[in-house]
């Protein structure tokens, strides 16, 4: 951020613009909640956060420089010099995306903008959604936690990702925009929506993919965990909300019919059309006829509305289906051919960390996947025994992370022990927490359906070993699986961030080597 704008110019065409006087007549030259990053001429934005709140640094952002200080506090609970302009808002996360969209001019009003949320399968479905875009020869571009699309180049949007921060986000929308793009693929993930990241963008059709067991360590209960995914589909729904742009599309809502409990709740928002996907017909609009798997991928007939279109695939397993059903849906929201949704489909081939195949000239398959919630888990060992025949065994690699939801280690445990022939548990992200005890708990899932440890399952600390260990299980014709760290670029041990790649991992013990880059402390969740 270097030039300037007016802080009118950035509250105006906003809900905040009532929070400002107009009295205020001042420029700034940047926005940050990070009183560290505050330069001469900014606007601090104080968020109170659940270890850190922002308005304790109000001083230390006016020494560094601060001109404009927006909180949620009440200004007499604070002391604030008198040339300092305060500005009491509502929701401060709101504020900060509210004026990080004001800043880059609300790109989003210039795009036709889809959202997709869900807790398994957002990253497939906006890859789909953004190819069926282009093969319909729309300039296009994407927003995914692996990375942003914006013509021809590809930005990396962090190594733990999640939905990036408001300042990234609208200055991805906004290089879209400069770049000629009509149409704009966003994933969405529950703790964007939760903490207002999206605040500044405008959707025209939100997707959900499913909403199973995740997140419940920030969201607190399942209801709070739909109601932040229901933020996406309010958005579209709310026409009259912010800046009401001249839309292109009518504003819709893609639901799962084979998802009962997500249906149920964002079926009720009243405002935008509702198409329905399903693998069977039912109640849906948009569904699948004669799916078959092979060994190079899926087929099955695509129904529509505007009618049918068969369907080649090289992704595996009944949840891509799912997938391609969902994108699909946006594609009729949005207006695309058959043909171009067929095309789109077809040009997606491997999406990185999502069942993604390492080959060294090994006699069984090697795969890494994403793939670390019970739900997902269990979905991706249902492909995995597809690709392989009667005699072959499926080898899986997995954790599950510290600091985060306890509740579905159990569940993944048993959810493996199920499906899978062989396990190997290990670290994925543990943090603060202590390794044995996060394995602990993936065991006492793993044994509750008779899975006998030294037999069935083993406990690795390490992750490079645990999938050497895994590669030096297989035989011929078996499948390995390394789960849950896909795509990332990097495990947390203690309070630090640690390079780490399972593609690299796996293709390292393929060729008879590990990786071992991490601490093996286990004893306090690993220490640097």
């Amino acid at each position: 951020m270097s030039d300037l704008r007016s802080l009118h110019s950035l509250f105006e065409n906003s809900p905040l613009s009532s929070c400002l006087s107009p009295d205020v007549e001042i420029d700034v030259s940047g926005i940050t909640d990070d009183s560290r990053q505050v330069e001469p001429g900014f606007i601090f934005v104080a968020v109170p956060g659940v270890n850190v709140d922002g308005h304790c640094y109000i001083d230390s952002a006016i020494q560094a420089g601060a001109i404009a200080i927006v909180g949620e506090r009440p200004p007499d609970q604070l002391t604030l010099p008198e040339a300092i302009p305060y500005i009491q808002v509502p929701d401060s996360r709101e504020a900060l995306g509210w004026l990080h969209a004001g800043w880059y001019h609300y790109p989003s009003d210039a795009l036709v903008l889809v959202g997709v949320t869900g807790t398994d399968g957002k990253t497939t479905t906006t890859n789909l959604i953004y190819a069926m875009l282009s093969a319909a020869g729309l300039k296009a571009g994407m927003m995914s936690t692996v990375n942003a699309k914006i013509g021809s180049q590809s930005y990396d949007t962090g190594l733990h990702t999640t939905t990036p921060p408001s300042s990234d986000i609208q200055r991805y929308l906004a290089k879209m925009v400069e770049a000629g793009t009509s149409h704009a693929v966003l994933e969405t993930t529950s703790h964007g929506l939760a903490q207002r990241r999206l605040a500044g963008c405008h959707f025209d059709v939100a997707v959900v993919t499913n909403v199973t067991h995740e997140h419940l360590d920030f969201h607190g209960s399942w209801d709070a965990y739909i109601r932040a995914k229901a933020r996406l589909f309010e958005n579209v729904a709310d026409l009259e909300a912010g800046r009401s742009k001249l839309r292109k599309v009518q504003p819709t809502a893609v639901l799962n019919g084979d998802d009962p409990r997500s249906l149920n709740h964002l079926s009720s928002i009243q405002g935008a059309r509702q198409i329905v996907y399903a693998l069977d017909s039912g109640d849906s609009q948009v569904y699948a006829r004669n799916i078959q798997f092979g060994s190079d991928g899926l087929r099955f007939r695509l129904v529509t509305p505007r009618g049918e279109v068969d369907i080649a695939s090289s992704l595996v397993g009944l949840y891509n289906v799912s997938n391609i059903l969902a994108a699909a849906s946006a594609a009729e929201a949005l207006g695309l051919s058959l043909s171009s949704i067929a095309e789109g489909t077809a040009q997606v081939h491997a999406i990185p960390g999502r069942m993604e195949r390492i080959d060294e000239g090994q006699d069984f398959l090697a795969v890494v996947d994403f793939a670390h919630t019970p739900n997902a888990l269990r979905r991706a060992l249902e492909a995995a025994r597809m690709m392989v025949d009667r005699t072959g065994n499926v080898i899986a690699v997995f954790g599950s992370a510290g600091l985060r939801d306890r509740e579905k280690r159990y569940l993944m445990g048993e959810a493996a022990g199920g499906l899978a022939d062989l396990i190997v548990v290990t670290a994925e992200d543990p943090r603060t927490e202590p390794l044995e005890r996060i394995m602990e708990e993936v065991s006492r899932g793993l044994r509750a359906v008779s899975r006998e440890e030294g037999r069935d399952f083993w406990r690795v600390p390490d992750r490079g070993q645990a999938i050497r260990r895994a590669v030096e299980l297989a035989r011929k014709g078996d499948i390995v699986l390394a789960f849950g760290k896909g795509h990332e670029q990097s495990m947390c041990f203690g309070e630090i961030e640690y390079p780490w790649d399972d593609r690299q991992a796996l293709r390292l013990a393929l060729q008879g080597s590990t990786l071992a880059t991490l601490p093996t402390s286990s004893s306090s969740g690993c220490t640097a």
